[in-house]
């Protein structure tokens, strides 16, 4: 019995000891990742709709009528807040962002994200009419809600909580037709944002045969078509040069700017049961973003910009979005 207790105290005593280790180690880790601050947390706030359609084209029910839903995380200490924007096939109840990656915990890590939530099809821009191929009431007015409301509603601050910027400005990013909207957004109001960052987005709308793609690509939005005359107008509408990013390079001098876009190779994110729908979708879709990434690369080159660029094997699918988004803050593009 003795020896048994010596042995089950020495037991005790090593564990203890591994404890304290496992915990200094722990301590001075906190310490050097994240300054011992608390972990970030989720809120949700409501932002003015500028009259457009909070529910959908379909009949469904707002949550708030006439208010836009937008998540976010915030962790008091963060120094940096960046817009992430979804794309064509945007849901109503949560942000792609937060349904399909975990850029979230970068606000454990400094950058305050912030998540609006709907805008299937709408390229996050005001639409000169509502959609009649699907019944749409009320006309887009996403630019509005973004730009001008969201944004206001960050520098002012939601519940005590404050949105950390640099010099008053914040950064943006979005993947797909998000991706052209946010270099658009940035470009156009160069006094709410230092940074933008497009992922597979479509960055030279101007490029023959873009409209017609976009077009195409509409036609195929769930559950019902949209059509993108109702957007822009016609394709020779000045409307379509004002929301192509590619003509609009030389408003982007002094803004960070990243790129990126997969090969259109299958890569490390493609599950085996969605081959069909990878090879007959996300690899054409990632393929045309790669070339409208180059495109614009090389017109900001030309201009004297040097954007970020991250070009890799992947399709049009959020594991390779959310790896651009880490490569970019591993780089310092929201610094």
């Amino acid at each position: 019995m003795r020896a048994s207790t010596r042995t089950s105290r020495t037991g005790r005593r090593a564990v203890a000891a591994l404890v304290a280790v496992l915990t200094v180690m722990g301590l001075v880790s906190t310490a050097v990742g994240t300054g011992g601050a608390e972990a970030a947390t989720r809120y949700t706030m409501w932002i003015n709709a500028c009259g457009m359609p909070t529910n959908g084209a379909f009949g469904n029910k707002p949550m708030t009528p006439g208010m836009v839903k937008v998540n976010y995380w915030h962790r008091s200490g963060n120094t940096r807040t960046v817009v992430m924007l979804d794309g064509m096939r945007a849901q109503y109840d949560r942000s792609g962002w937060e349904i399909n990656t975990n850029v979230s915990r970068m606000a454990n890590s400094g950058v305050n994200v912030v998540m609006p939530v709907g805008g299937p099809a709408s390229f996050y821009t005001n639409w000169d009419a509502p959609s009649n191929f699907n019944g749409q009431k009320k006309r887009y007015m996403w630019d509005c809600v973004i730009n001008q409301k969201l944004i206001s509603k960050l520098r002012s601050g939601d519940r005590g909580r404050h949105f950390a910027t640099k010099g008053g400005k914040f950064a943006i990013m979005g993947i797909s037709s998000g991706g052209n909207a946010a270099l658009v957004s940035a470009a156009h109001n160069r006094s709410k944002y230092y940074a933008a960052g497009s992922l597979s987005g479509y960055n030279f709308l101007s490029a023959p045969g873009m409209r017609t793609a976009l077009r195409l690509a509409m036609l195929d939005v769930a559950p019902q078509p949209w059509n993108v005359d109702s957007m822009w107008g016609p394709p020779w509408s000045p409307r379509w040069t004002q929301n192509d990013p590619f003509m609009n390079i030389n408003r982007m001098h002094g803004l960070k700017l990243y790129i990126g876009s997969g090969n259109g190779l299958f890569g490390k994110h493609n599950n085996p049961a969605n081959v069909i729908d990878d090879l007959f979708k996300g690899t054409p879709l990632e393929l045309l973003a790669f070339t409208q990434a180059k495109a614009f690369e090389v017109g900001a080159i030309a201009q004297g910009l040097h954007p970020m660029t991250f070009y890799a094997n992947g399709t049009h699918a959020w594991g390779y979005w959310q790896d651009m988004v880490w490569n970019a803050k591993a780089r310092g593009f929201f610094r």
